[in-house]
């Protein structure tokens, strides 16, 4: 089997899985996907969708999402010009893990208010005593 094609091991330090995982593990990677879900959009339209990603952040993200193979930029030739991004069936491929992990989050977010909010009410005590 070519190297590139075979299964990964992320436990392996040298193993480039772990880049793969950071990718899907970044925020804004995970909500340019959910946004994408229904189909291609224009920058400004992923940017006001997804709310608080600064236009260069944004940029920096939807560039390595194509190097990646998870999304394809078109340009169209119009004055001005017109740009879509679209999700490759590679970056289709992570909506089940994605919207699974989103599903997660949003049903225990409270749980994990409140559990931070109880640390930092003893970590504070702790402070105080010590």
């Amino acid at each position: 089997m070519e190297e590139s094609l075979r299964p990964g091991d992320a436990f392996d330090p040298d193993c480039p899985t772990r880049l793969v995982l950071d990718r899907i593990g970044d925020k804004w990677s995970v909500l340019v996907v959910l946004s994408l879900l229904d189909g291609p959009r224009r920058f400004t339209e992923l940017r006001d969708t997804i709310g608080g990603v600064t236009p260069k952040v944004l940029t920096q993200t939807l560039r390595v999402m194509e190097r990646d193979g998870l999304l394809t930029r078109e340009v169209f030739a119009e004055v001005p010009p017109r740009v879509e991004y679209a999700l490759t069936p590679l970056g289709r491929s992570l909506r089940a893990p994605i919207e699974a992990v989103t599903a997660w989050a949003e049903a225990n977010v409270g749980a994990v208010v409140a559990a931070r909010a109880r640390h930092d009410e003893r970590a504070s005590r702790a402070a105080a005593v010590g």
